[in-house]
């Protein structure tokens, strides 16, 4: 009995093979007739109005250098001779998306200190970045892993990795909240995202750099590497697009942020979210963005001055900040375009460094295009 079973499946089973094979036939006869998908219309599926869609993506390095050890490579012992090789190195890595409704200024996003692009691409609670926010605005996005980070990670220095735990350090720094009673709290009225599993994906953005020392001592990023590339990527983005671009900065990448204006002339403005400082009045950077008639902004969140005694970084943060209204005020009088934005004086309240990444992100997003709207050519 069971034999005639097993042949019964077989048969029913060949059966609904050649069943499968004519369906096949007939599926690609069609699609060889029309290649064209159904209109939504037709076919009943929803079309979303907010749905972004992106007409090119892709990847490129930009800037670096190569570098060359003595002597001659020996072939014949290729796998560990090292003599006469070279090394591609210091180079910007760039991911770019530009939207099927491309009517903006490209913008070019620079990150911070001890992070990579991923940060500008979602929030820590999977909302929307602020690449998908600019996008759905018009602009094309180019996404920066600064030299020696992320997937620009080749480097013609060394660094020095570390295991030591700091999580509470920059926790607190970046005006999160503070770490108390073996818990982290969270700065009052905060637009910070909770939860120990936003935390765990906040935590995990940290990227080290392989050209300096990640213990927290001789921080020796090279600001002027770090601008050369990022030049390079403002101006391989002219080539691709016809466009200056908009360069935004948040952190340690505010400082080679500055720098770049002396590279290139395809900057239309710069956004620095609270840079580490501004630009010494009179110094090269400072004169190379007048002349080059660049209009800047800074963004400040909030938690920021000496009245927040609760906040443990509040009043360097204010001490950086206060750097901002010198160059604003010699900058304006010279002729150029610079404004500062502290977001509680314009009712954004509970922003801490990330402002980017918070439950107001969309809200501190669309304030910046406004700015650009108004005061960028």
């Amino acid at each position: 009995m069971k034999k005639i079973h097993r042949a019964a499946a077989l048969a029913l089973t060949a059966a609904m093979s050649l069943t499968l094979l004519a369906g096949c036939g007939s599926s690609n006869a069609n699609t060889s007739q029309n290649t064209d998908p159904a209109p939504a219309e037709e076919t009943g599926a929803a079309v979303s109005s907010d749905a972004l869609v992106i007409a090119e993506q892709g990847m490129f390095s930009a800037g670096g250098t190569v570098i060359t050890s003595d002597g001659t490579f020996d072939v014949s012992n290729y796998y560990t001779s090292r003599e006469g090789s070279t090394s591609d190195v210091d180079h910007a890595n760039v991911f770019y998306q530009i939207p099927e409704e491309d009517t903006g200024l490209p913008m070019v996003f620079l990150h911070g200190y001890g992070q990579s692009r991923m940060g500008w691409m979602t929030t820590p609670d999977g909302r929307e970045g602020w690449s998908d926010l600019f996008l759905k605005m018009g602009h094309s996005v180019f996404l920066i892993d600064q030299p020696r980070r992320g997937e620009a990670g080749q480097t013609s220095v060394a660094g020095t990795m570390t295991t030591e735990p700091s999580d509470q350090t920059w926790y607190t720094q970046f005006r999160i909240g503070t770490y108390l009673n073996d818990e982290f709290t969270y700065n009052e009225g905060s637009q910070f995202p909770q939860g120990e599993d936003v935390l765990d994906q906040f935590f995990r953005q940290m990227t080290p750099d392989t050209g300096m020392d990640n213990a927290g001592g001789d921080q020796n990023i090279d600001n002027t590497v770090v601008a050369q590339a990022v030049a390079a990527t403002i101006d391989e983005v002219y080539e691709k697009t016809g466009k200056d671009s908009i360069l935004v900065t948040h952190s340690q990448g505010g400082m080679p942020g500055w720098e770049t204006a002396r590279y290139t002339d395809h900057i239309a403005a710069i956004v620095a979210i609270e840079p580490g400082m501004a630009p010494m009045v009179d110094s090269e950077d400072y004169n190379a963005l007048l002349e080059k008639n660049i209009p800047v902004t800074f963004y400040y969140g909030d938690y920021i001055g000496e009245e927040f005694t609760d906040v443990p970084a509040a009043a360097m943060w204010g001490m950086m900040a206060s750097s901002a209204d010198s160059f604003t005020e010699a900058y304006t009088a010279a002729g150029g375009i610079s404004t500062i934005v502290h977001l509680p004086d314009e009712g954004i309240t509970g922003n801490s460094h990330f402002m980017f990444q918070e439950l107001n992100n969309d809200v501190i997003a669309e304030h910046v295009e406004a700015w650009i709207r108004e005061n960028v050519k």
